[in-house]
């Protein structure tokens, strides 16, 4: 007896268990969503003790900004190529871009060459390249590209420069041409040569007034109704390129408004560049050599 009642509790237990299974099985002809798939970032920003925040490729390797691209277009051209080949990314998205970046401060432009470059926030990305040893056996050099976690090419010939988020003031190696289409020289007489300068972390050419003295604007009023004319460069914050005396950066209170100086001078945007990468017309405004760019040897302001 105790035999057939354990035979038949097997049995049912055996046909309850086909029907739960069919019943699982039943539900599985909904199809499960699959996990979105991984984006590896293809710009990101690594840190330095000495350069803190700095853009890398999706390999970690360090991304550089040119001086002499001062209207955004890719100056590197010719055997430069070798050594600083352009960086690009086709079709970038916000999702291919590491934390702290963001899409708008990217673009796109094409070289000289015809070569695809990307930008941040208006400068051309570069990679740096040097130049390798030869053999010894009269074999020349290679250039080999710069290893990941390298800075090396920071600071190269005073015109390269690791490529920051946050620089307050960017180097800038340009001809000047004056609001009345002149080309000056570096001492404001008329004339061809470029002239090494400072600029906003945009691009966009910095003044200084010769009437102002040590850490004193004189020429902006109270109301602020000729700050159009020359608008103060308003930060406190002192990144720069790795070249400049961080120390010789400071600001000052001017009714209210908190303005960068160097060396004492305090400075300034101009109106009639029009916010225009590149421009620098202030320099013959109203004459040469009153609102002269800042540079790194600017002689102390008294």
């Amino acid at each position: 007896m105790k035999l057939r009642l354990f035979k038949f509790a097997a049995i049912t237990l055996a046909i309850s268990s086909f029907f739960i299974s069919c019943t699982s099985d039943s539900g599985s002809d909904t199809p499960t969503t699959p996990p979105p798939p991984v984006t590896k970032t293809e710009v990101n920003l690594a840190t330095s003790t000495t350069l803190g925040s700095y853009l890398t490729d999706k390999n970690g390797r360090s991304l550089y900004f040119f001086a002499t691209d001062a209207n955004g277009q890719s100056s590197c051209t010719g055997g430069c190529e070798a050594f600083w080949p352009v960086f690009n990314v086709d079709n970038l998205t916000a999702d291919k871009l590491g934390t702290g970046l963001t899409l708008a401060d990217f673009a796109s432009i094409t070289t000289a060459s015809g070569k695809k470059q990307l930008t941040y926030k208006g400068w051309p990305l570069y990679y740096y390249a040097p130049m390798s040893a030869g053999d010894g056996y009269g074999g020349a050099g290679v250039n080999t590209p710069e290893a990941a976690g390298k800075t090396s090419g920071d600071g190269v010939d005073g015109t390269w420069f690791i490529a920051k988020p946050d620089y307050s003031i960017m180097i800038v190696r340009s001809q000047l041409v004056g609001h009345d289409t002149k080309n000056y020289k570096s001492d404001y007489t008329v004339g061809v040569g470029t002239t090494t300068y400072f600029t906003d972390a945009k691009g966009l050419t910095l003044y200084t007034f010769k009437n102002d003295n040590f850490k004193k604007n004189n020429f902006t009023k109270e109301d602020f109704s000729n700050n159009a004319v020359w608008p103060i460069y308003e930060t406190d914050k002192i990144v720069v390129p790795s070249i400049l005396d961080k120390s010789k950066f400071s600001s000052i209170t001017v009714f209210g408004k908190v303005q960068l100086t160097y060396n004492g001078w305090p400075l300034y945007y101009f109106g009639q560049d029009a916010g225009v990468r590149g421009a620098n017309k202030g320099i013959s405004f109203p004459s040469p050599g009153i609102w002269p760019v800042p540079v790194k040897d600017i002689p102390l302001a008294i």
